[in-house]
């Protein structure tokens, strides 16, 4: 059986394992991503983590997937902007490849090859099109269409958080006003219990966080206010799944999936999240785009993103893609 490594670098941590060819990961190791010592500092790191796990699961790996936060060129291999890493225009691919043997490497969005990962390993395993959406500090999306990714012109496809919809009056990081991210993601579901605090409003929120204290509030605190039948947190997590749905309507009506996979650290609420966002793409999307369509949790959680970029150099490799 062949094995491949796949890589998911994030600002704080990489992720290292090793993937069969069916999808099982047989070994994984997480190890610091320490962006400020260099991008040359963390290949080498890199190369030497999946040389260890390598090593420990008695394997030879025929490729390296990576997912890499931000704009990818994932013809060349290149992070061509990553600005919690501080990269630019970055030849992840051919360093890597260089240090490890000559052993073909290949560089994706993280988060498609979180998507990647769902919907070849997990939960999207068996359905042809699959919207994937991660709902965690931010928020984007991937959709994976009868084998292939769909990248869009510049490989700029995906990015469903910064979808601009009437009744939010956030001003998002990237300069716009009125991105979906703003409120669906964790980020956001706490900035919009705060706010309630803020308000007055009668909340165990309130007492649980007084004064200064407010700006500890996390998503899961409002999930467990919700739970406990606070009116703010359930008001909170409802205005937010609506929103969700709106742009989830319009996304669907563009790409009819089959199955929708939502994951991220804030689609750990569940059906606190899910409920609201499935009765407004309901109301606002015809129904035959939605009357067949499965809206699923990820599987994979953490290590979709591991799974996705190994299976994702898999499908190079088959296809005799080769840099």
């Amino acid at each position: 059986m062949k094995h491949y490594a796949g890589v998911d670098i994030g600002g704080t941590n990489m992720v290292i394992g090793i993937v069969n060819e069916a999808g099982e990961t047989q070994k994984m190791v997480k190890i610091a991503t320490e962006v400020k010592r260099g991008g040359e500092d963390v290949v080498r790191r890199l190369a030497e983590a999946i040389g260890q796990v390598q090593k420990e699961a008695q394997v030879t790996i025929q490729g390296v997937g990576i997912g890499v936060p931000g704009f990818v060129d994932h013809v060349k291999g290149t992070s061509v902007f990553a600005a919690n890493l501080g990269w630019k225009d970055f030849p992840l691919a051919d360093l890597l490849s260089a240090q490890i043997g000559g052993v073909p490497v290949f560089v994706n969005n993280d988060v498609r090859m979180y998507v990647y990962g769902e919907a070849t390993g997990g939960a999207g395993r068996g359905f042809r099109h699959v919207l994937g959406i991660t709902v965690g500090t931010g928020m984007a999306a991937a959709m994976y269409n009868d084998g292939r990714l769909y990248y869009g012109s510049g490989g700029r496809a995906g990015e469903l958080g910064h979808v601009t919809l009437e009744g939010i009056d956030y001003v998002c990081n990237c300069g716009l006003t009125g991105c979906l991210e703003t409120v669906a993601s964790a980020t956001g579901i706490a900035r919009q219990a705060r706010e309630a605090v803020a308000r007055g409003e009668s909340t165990v929120l309130a007492r649980q966080f007084p004064g200064e204290k407010v700006a500890d509030i996390t998503s899961a605190d409002v999930s467990k206010a919700y739970d406990a039948g606070d009116p703010a947190a359930i008001a909170v997590l409802q205005r937010t799944g609506t929103l969700l749905g709106r742009g989830l309507a319009a996304a669907i009506t563009l790409f009819s999936p089959d199955l929708i996979v939502v994951g991220g650290g804030a689609a750990q609420a569940g059906e606190r999240l899910l409920k609201p966002m499935r009765e407004e793409i309901e109301r606002a999307a015809l129904s035959f785009y939605w009357r067949d369509l499965q809206i699923k949790p990820a599987e994979l959680l953490e290590d979709a993103g591991v799974v996705g970029s190994a299976l994702y150099a898999r499908g190079r490799l088959e296809a005799g893609e080769v840099l």
